[in-house]
């Protein structure tokens, strides 16, 4: 999203009076990486001292986060804000919160008191980077409206809003769909034949932006010493581990929202009909900004509220969305709760809040348990509706108000086949094939995704290749950047490719031989790599002309190859180009030549950068390796940039290098360990 910047007048509010924590309790030691391990007594402490080291590195970021989240964006950034600050008050997040603020435990609350007067401490002593100062202070009802926020649209709920806007219920599958997911992995002893379990951490989101990743060691006497990862502006972190156990997630698919269209009245304005009975339309308009000029131009924008949830009107009729991430504010409690779990009958208890709207769950701990679960708030539906489309809204019987037991889901406890593992596929491929959920116990209505894709496909290869999965090769398989043959895409066939005979193509054999002779391995250094991903970025046209079956003609294929050879041409010069010289890893002024392609297991995709070259936007982003032993877990990561989002500081892109070379830094749960690499020891004042 294109930024605006803003001068503001410096001013001054004292924020500490509302807090009642004393900054010199806490101690913030950053590393040579920058990173901050944060100790202090209690979790309210630490959550204080989190959000000022956040601040110090991220404080721009989190402040559009939380503008998002509480209808203010547009007052930043003009109409490009207006879409989330309409979301959020669709949604409406402030009364949600507020009615269920009730609901959070009293612990949590402390923990976001500490986390927001940390931000507001910050925020009094730097208060020329305060980007709107109604935005301040800061709550944690604000910060709550933004959770709502993120999790309505990770529910893909915004989709369906988009869709009625547009007038537009239904949509083709985009090229670019599933070529950027996350990968998770579990070994247990059976498979490292040692006293070791392996966990992989291996999130695939944007590089940059709201949803990227920070990382951070927190630890308090209150049982909470974890090393892992958060988006900015979260008070405890999404994924990692502590001492005893760890987790991380992928994107998972079933259905988490739906549509309803509404029987309207047809003598009655606002007036729809419910199993024949009548019901008004709860009408409002959302606060909206318009920047022109310097100047914030508001106007409004009429929504409706059904007994299904947010409702809007489009030309064909009236249509509400309801997802299951508008029924409770309880999902940072439980991230929170997980961060402090010392065992799997612990975890699997938090994990009973249904709290999490949705994501893919892969565990592993000390104890050797390694798990998987397709997790969700999952709707008990109604049988004999086609529930992945528009649904009736005229009947109690599709209004679902109840949610499928954690027990009830597909999930894999310590498997025979010693593994589990995700790329963002079906759940009912998680495991070795006796292990494996059976998609037949699941109601058709959940929608739980059935296909393959190549990253499932390679890392299920190489998981089954060899018995014995050491450190090294768990490594190798995490890293591993090469596609399968047949390809496995689960939205195209791009197979035919590699039967196309190059003398009967003459006028593009020098890229077709390329791609027909490469080892399907994405190194920088490659020329069928560089081929094939000038090729695979020419394709989009070309696929949404395929047939339903979205099997690639040697016709198509022609036609692209040529497209994608003049595109050499015209910016490279050449015939040939390498995948390094093509795609950058770029930050500021440093870019280098980087790994990867979409759908591989180090998962990259980019956005158009300069020269014809690309930029990756998406992919491998944080990753965490960790090894549980009986008596001591150890960890190591590496960040795609740096820890840091201000340009002017030397931890905004000092781990580039690491990261373009498949390497890793040390992490230690230990204090003298973290003392070792001391660059800074201070307190959050």
């Amino acid at each position: 999203m294109k930024k605006v910047f803003i001068i503001l007048l410096t001013f001054s509010v004292n924020f500490n009076s509302y807090s009642q924590i004393n900054p010199k309790s806490i101690e913030i030691i950053r590393d040579s990486y920058g990173v901050p391990h944060i100790y202090a007594t209690t979790d309210s402490e630490v959550a204080y001292g989190f959000a000022w080291a956040q601040a110090e590195d991220h404080f721009k970021l989190m402040q559009e986060a939380y503008l998002a989240g509480n209808g203010l964006l547009g007052k930043l950034i003009g109409l490009k804000g207006a879409g989330a600050d309409f979301l959020v008050q669709l949604i409406q997040a402030e009364k949600i919160v507020e009615e269920k603020y009730h609901t959070l435990d009293k612990n949590f609350i402390l923990l976001l008191n500490g986390f927001t007067q940390g931000l507001n401490a910050f925020a009094d002593k730097y208060p020329e980077q305060i980007l709107k100062k109604e935005l301040f202070p800061l709550t944690p009802k604000k910060l709550l409206r933004y959770t709502q926020l993120q999790l309505f649209i990770s529910n893909r709920a915004d989709k369906l809003v988009k869709g009625i806007i547009n007038n537009e219920l239904s949509w083709p599958y985009e090229i670019e769909q599933d070529t950027k997911g996350s990968n998770l992995l579990a070994i247990s002893r059976s498979r490292t034949l040692s006293d070791e379990t392996f966990l992989a951490i291996n999130t695939h989101q944007p590089l940059e932006g709201a949803t990227s990743w920070y990382e951070a060691h927190l630890v308090s006497e209150e049982g909470t010493n974890i090393i892992g990862a958060t988006f900015p502006g979260s008070p405890c972190l999404l994924t990692g581990a502590n001492e005893s156990l760890g987790w991380t997630h992928t994107v998972n698919y079933p259905d988490k929202a739906d549509v309803f269209a509404l029987e309207m009245h047809p003598n009655k304005k606002d007036v729809y009909l419910v199993d024949g009975i009548q019901h008004k339309l709860e009408k409002f308009k959302a606060k909206l900004n318009f920047k022109f000029l310097g100047l914030n131009i508001p106007f409004r924008k009429k929504f409706y509220r059904s007994i299904y949830g947010p409702t809007l009107k489009n030309k064909t009729g009236v249509y509400s969305v309801r997802t299951p991430s508008t029924t409770n504010i309880n999902a940072i409690e439980q991230w929170w709760r997980m961060n402090k779990a010392t065992s799997f009958k612990e975890f699997y208890k938090i994990l009973e809040m249904k709290a999490l709207p949705g994501y893919n769950i892969g565990y592993a701990d000390r104890n050797d348990t390694i798990f998987y679960i397709s997790n969700g708030k999952i709707p008990i539906r109604a049988e004999g509706y086609n529930w992945t489309d528009v649904v009736p809204g005229n009947t109690r019987k599709t209004l679902w108000n109840t949610y499928y037991d954690i027990k009830d889901l597909p999930q894999v406890i310590s498997p025979k086949s010693g593994f589990v593992y995700n790329a963002n596929h079906s759940p009912f491929k998680s495991s070795g094939k006796e292990d494996n959920p059976k998609s037949a116990q699941f109601a058709k209505a959940m929608n739980f995704e059935n296909y393959d894709n190549n990253r499932s496909t390679r890392l299920l290869e190489l998981l089954e290749e060899k018995e014995f999965i050491d450190y090294e090769r768990f490594k190798r398989i995490k890293y591993d950047h090469q596609l399968p043959t047949p390809l496995k895409y689960n939205y195209m066939d791009l197979n035919p490719l590699f039967d196309m005979k190059i003398e009967d193509y003459q006028e593009v054999s020098s890229i077709l031989s390329d791609i027909k002779n490469w080892d399907r391995i994405t190194n920088p250094e490659s020329y069928g790599a560089g081929a094939y991903a000038i090729l695979y970025y020419q394709l989009k046209p070309f696929y949404l002309k395929l047939g339903d079956d979205r099997i690639f003609t040697h016709e198509a294929l022609y036609k692209a190859l040529k497209k994608s050879k003049n595109y050499i041409k015209k910016h490279f010069n050449s015939e040939r180009i390498k995948l390094g010289d093509f795609q950058k890893l770029v930050r500021g002024e440093k870019e280098l030549p980087i790994f990867g392609l979409p759908d591989v297991v180090t998962a990259m995709r980019g956005k158009p950068y300069k020269d014809g070259r690309i930029k990756i936007t998406h992919g491998e982003s944080y990753i965490g390796l960790v090894r549980f032993t009986p008596t001591k877990t150890y960890y190591e990561s590496v960040i795609s940039f740096g820890n840091s989002r201000r340009p002017k500081s030397k931890h905004y892109t000092d781990q580039m290098e690491l990261y373009a070379k498949f390497k890793t830094k040390t992490m230690s749960f230990d204090r003298e360990d973290v003392l070792k690499t001391a660059i800074k020891t201070y307190s959050p004042k």
